[in-house]
Formats: structure tokens, C-alpha cells, sequence
């Protein structure tokens, strides 16, 4: 795939596709310090190429870590977020044994995610354009 200004290229598709993630430690702990999102975002980073999608951001706090994912139209968002959380568990259990201790009974994060969309016009703008729009004769 080759990228051109805000649009991927795919075989047969042009697409733009981008979603925020949010990812929560298991009840909230602490786990996460500087050096442990900078290993995460390694990690994310690996994971997104393995499914052709790229990292754009990655940032967080003690307790949750934010992402921003262009993934092609070819990739389930659950299937990418199902690799990346156990991916990185796994992964920073191994790379930071310190952190292990934090973790809640040898789990890291929550079983939820929150996932929003993002990118492009709004919505308002494309219900107009889509309504403007002649139906044939």
C-alpha cells in the first residue's frame, strides 16, 4: 500500500480510516510509568504493522493508555484490540518482571476498551453531501 496525503491505497480501495482506543488497567491500578508506555508504544507499534495498520499516536497516564490507529478496511477493530491488549500484556510482563507486581492476580488490563471513530468530515457535513445527492430517473 502506498500513502498519499490523508488517504492509504490499497489494491482496489482508497481509504482513511482512524480510530482512538482507550485501554484501561484492570481496576484502575497504577501499573504504568514513563519507561512502561515507551515500551507499550514499541509494542503497539509491532503489533498495528503485523495487521497493516500504523500507530499515529500512543500516550496514557498511571492507569489507562490512549491510542490513535489508520487501519486499513480489511481489519476488525475487536480482532486488532483482542492482539494488541494480549500482546502487550504478555509482552511487558516479560520485558518489565518489576511490573508484574502491579498487575491485578497476573492480568493488566481491563476487559473492556472504548473505541470512537475518528477523522474527516462530521457527520453533519456528510449527511448534507449524501442528501444532495440526485437519485437517477
Amino acid at each position: 500500500m502506498t500513502v498519499s496525503s490523508d488517504f492509504r491505497r490499497g489494491r482496489s480501495c482508497v481509504f482513511g480510516l482512524h480510530v482512538h482506543l482507550v485501554f484501561v488497567a484492570k481496576y484502575r491500578r497504577h501499573v504504568f510509568d514513563g519507561a512502561a508506555i515507551e515500551t507499550l508504544r514499541g509494542i503497539f507499534e509491532k503489533v498495528c504493522a503485523d495487521f497493516g495498520a500504523e500507530l499515529q499516536a500512543c500516550d496514557g497516564e498511571d492507569d489507562h493508555v490512549h491510542l490513535l490507529v489508520e487501519y486499513p478496511p480489511t481489519v476488525a477493530i475487536s480482532a486488532l484490540v483482542n492482539s494488541l491488549k494480549g500482546v502487550s500484556s504478555r509482552l511487558l510482563r516479560q520485558r518489565r518482571p518489576d511490573l508484574a507486581q502491579r498487575y491485578w492476580k497476573g492480568v493488566l488490563w481491563s476487559p473492556s476498551y472504548f473505541a470512537a471513530s475518528c477523522g474527516g468530515a462530521p457527520l453533519s457535513i456528510v449527511r448534507q453531501y449524501v442528501e444532495q445527492q440526485r437519485t437517477p430517473d
